[in-house]
């Protein structure tokens, strides 16, 4: 059995209902739609629906056979929006979609290559070292600022770098970023999510974040979760054997969940979790 704790529903960009997700090969479920923005944004949350989407996972939570957690993946937007603004929730997930902006429009990094070189040419000037290094300042601030329960997708701009297209994950000042975001990770609870979504949808070589970042988290102990980020039921353990085969490579042999609604570290191989 597994865990998943990146799930979207039809509450916000995810294609089906919270019930669809329920599933006997899952020990316990967290939710975790888009939290609603500040702005408009086709893939968020309505403001209109946090309530009945709270209720629901409530409800469920009493019916369900499996462990249900009523989360929310929040974005940080210095002066906007974080992790903090929400407390009616079992856990969060916080993740950085917007770097700054350009006319007024805050530039999403992790959607659609045409969108991506308009905010780098408008806001950097093309230059990718600074975009990136500006995209990792905004994590290390979303956890010292919110110190949020999980870490989402750390690495997913990497999207927009298929084939090497701006530089190799090897160079030395891009390594040295991932060094000093893990070690401000390192000081906080923060657990960081092995997500496979990129995988599956071809988006991605690897997880987020790639195979050689997990070796360093495991020097610095820090805590990790296999999550699917699934948008569809289907895809609700999608590739977690190949997470988990990364992670035991790794060093590690334990992952952290939710049980009974505390964060503990557990055993786990290719096929699943074990006892803590």
């Amino acid at each position: 059995m597994w865990t998943n704790y990146h799930t979207h529903s039809n509450y916000c960009d995810g294609k089906e209902p919270l019930s669809a997700y329920v599933n006997p090969a899952v020990q316990s479920l967290g939710f975790s739609s888009h939290a609603p923005l500040p702005f408009d944004c086709p893939w968020s949350m309505p403001p209109s629906r946090l309530d009945a989407y709270l209720a629901e996972i409530a409800v469920m939570k009493q019916t369900s056979p499996i462990e249900i957690y009523a989360g929310l993946e929040v974005d940080f937007i210095p002066g906007l929006i974080s992790p903090k603004d929400f407390n009616q929730i079992d856990y969060s997930i916080g993740s950085i979609h917007f770097v700054d902006q350009y006319e007024n429009t805050h530039w999403e990094i992790d959607g659609l290559h045409t969108v991506f070189t308009v905010g780098l040419e408008k806001i950097f000037k093309n230059n990718y070292r600074a975009a990136w290094c500006r995209y990792f300042e905004l994590t290390r601030q979303l956890l010292v600022e919110s110190e949020p329960d999980i870490l989402g997708h750390l690495d997913k701009m990497k999207i927009q770098n298929l084939e090497n297209k701006y530089f190799h994950e090897n160079e030395s000042w891009y390594q040295q970023e991932i060094r000093s975001l893990l070690k401000v990770v390192s000081q906080t609870n923060t657990i960081i999510e092995i997500n496979t979504r990129g995988i599956y949808q071809q988006k991605s070589e690897t997880t987020y974040p790639s195979p050689w970042i997990l070796e360093l988290m495991k020097t610095l102990n820090i805590r990790v979760t296999i999550s699917s980020d699934a948008h569809h039921s289907k895809d609700l353990c999608n590739q977690f054997e190949l997470a988990a085969s990364l992670l035991l490579k790794a060093g590690y042999k334990k992952i952290t969940i939710l049980k009974d609604g505390v964060w503990k570290e557990v055993n786990f191989n290719q096929n699943g979790i074990g006892n803590s």
